[in-house]
């Protein structure tokens, strides 16, 4: 009769847990870094720049922390 052991799954779940995290961190502040720099880019832009984009000032916020969405109502892949 023979025996086998097999990977206990108390073991590895903690190190995908830790990874997981890990991974998500990372990513909510790689995204943080994008729509920094994306407001920083707007907030540079002229009146005149900004409304040839279809945005106002006052938009800059909205359009840097959505940015699946376009202003100018055409659709992003």
């Amino acid at each position: 009769m023979a025996i086998t052991y097999t990977a206990s799954k108390q073991t590895t779940a903690p190190v995908r847990l830790g990874a997981s995290l890990i991974n998500n961190c990372c990513a909510a502040i790689i995204a943080w870094y994008e729509r920094e720099a994306i407001r920083a880019s707007l907030s540079d832009m002229t009146d005149r720049e900004l409304h040839d984009i279809g945005i106002g000032r006052g938009e800059i916020d909205h359009v840097a922390s959505n940015r699946s969405i376009d202003p100018r109502g055409a659709v992003q892949p």
